[in-house]
């Protein structure tokens, strides 16, 4: 991406058939199908070139709903863990901005101050609403809340995983992208990673899209990893 060009990656596979690359949602990055048989190591290693100023949203629009790029409507429709039809109201009686982005912003204020942020609070089946009635959760729930609220307004938004440097405990992050004045821009509503500082991996319309494996099947995750560190 523009603003993320990479410069270097390899991805090797340890006990696996062949590998078959599908492009990413929207052109973004790109996944590999495999078929796995027993033990399975995966390693992938990148250097990305991070060429984004911090975000800088407030009096920004999104724009008119027939002008959307129709792979963009999703992004204003609920989702199995954003059910922003669920947070209709709470979303018009609590925030009131003169913009979007400022309306954003808000948003994202409340789930920072709102939400305590708990590891282990919460599972896969764990949706937006769930979030909002528990008041705790981990990054991705966090991002499902604020996709939820945005929607909810009309702004399309989409979840990000991502690797972000400097993420106390290393692992993979999740964070938001909202699409206003004709581009994306990342928020983060947990305030762990600078927006400046992270490297998307894929987009969707929740974590359901997102997930660094899909399995079809069954699996035991023996160990993961994950390290990001900024070149010298």
């Amino acid at each position: 991406m523009p603003d993320q060009p990479l410069l270097t990656d390899l991805l090797t596979v340890d006990g696996s058939g062949p590998l078959t690359p599908v492009e990413g949602l929207h052109g973004l990055g790109r996944r590999m199908w495999m078929h796995a048989h027993g033990h399975l190591e995966i390693v992938y290693t990148a250097t990305v070139s991070i060429e984004r100023p911090p975000t800088r949203i407030a009096g920004l629009n999104p724009p008119p709903h027939a002008s959307l790029p129709n792979a963009y409507i999703q992004y204003l429709m609920p989702s199995r863990y954003c059910p922003s039809d669920q947070l209709e109201n709470f979303v018009r009686t609590r925030f009131d901005a003169p913009d979007k982005g400022a309306l954003v912003m808000q948003m994202t204020d409340w789930i920072h101050t709102s939400i305590a942020y708990v590891s282990g609070s919460s599972g896969f089946t764990t949706t937006a609403v769930d979030t909002f009635v528990a008041r705790a959760g981990v990054c991705r729930d966090f991002a499902h809340l604020l996709i939820a609220f945005a929607r909810a307004a009309d702004i399309p938004a989409r979840m990000v995983s991502a690797y972000a440097l400097g993420l106390e405990w290393p692992d993979f992050h999740a964070l938001v992208e909202v699409y206003l004045d004709g581009r994306w821009h990342l928020v983060d509503p947990t305030r762990l990673a600078p927006e400046e500082n992270v490297v998307r991996i894929c987009v969707g319309r929740d974590a359901t899209d997102i997930g660094f494996m899909t399995i079809f099947g069954t699996a035991e995750m023996l160990g993961q990893s994950v390290a990001v560190t900024e070149a010298g």
